[in-house]
């Protein structure tokens, strides 16, 4: 990958919807050559989708909450026990799994603290967990939709 597929990279993420003539004046190509660079990045795995960011606030989706799960065993079963819940809760927006105190740390979006009660009864019936903390995001403060790909 060389910089004119970072910057092609770039412009993509802040803008999906560019027309392929307008991207490839950007970047400093024409067309054709600029439209055969993204099919790459496309087949590379590189540019997973393109997709449109939606204010959660304005769709009813006023919450949301950081939630720090402890596994109860660290064994497959378990695991799939787990991200089988998960899969099957659509206000999860984001699993990660971490070193240290914490195994797992779900970003949950929902419209209210009843609805997230609700999830939060819906994960603990669906699987064992030593522990689980919820921490409710009140302002986020500095959000990046974009990764910082130019030197």
């Amino acid at each position: 990958m060389d910089q004119i597929d970072r910057r092609i990279l770039t412009e993509l993420q802040h803008d999906a919807t560019l027309p392929i003539a307008t991207l490839a004046d950007r970047v400093g190509l024409s067309t054709s050559p600029c439209w055969k660079r993204v099919q790459k990045l496309e087949k590379a795995g590189i540019i997973l989708g393109r997709i449109i960011r939606v204010d959660p606030v304005k769709v009813g989706l006023g919450l949301t909450v950081l939630v720090d799960i402890t596994a109860m065993a660290h064994t497959e079963a378990w695991r799939h026990s787990f991200l089988a819940a998960i899969a099957a809760a659509p206000e999860v927006m984001e699993v990660v799994r971490l070193g240290g105190a914490v195994d797992y740390q779900l970003r949950v979006i929902v419209p209210d603290t009843a609805r997230y009660d609700q999830f939060y009864r819906r994960l603990t019936d669906a699987v064992a967990i030593r522990s689980i903390s919820s921490n409710f995001v009140l302002e986020i403060v500095h959000a990046k939709p974009s990764l910082p790909l130019t030197d």
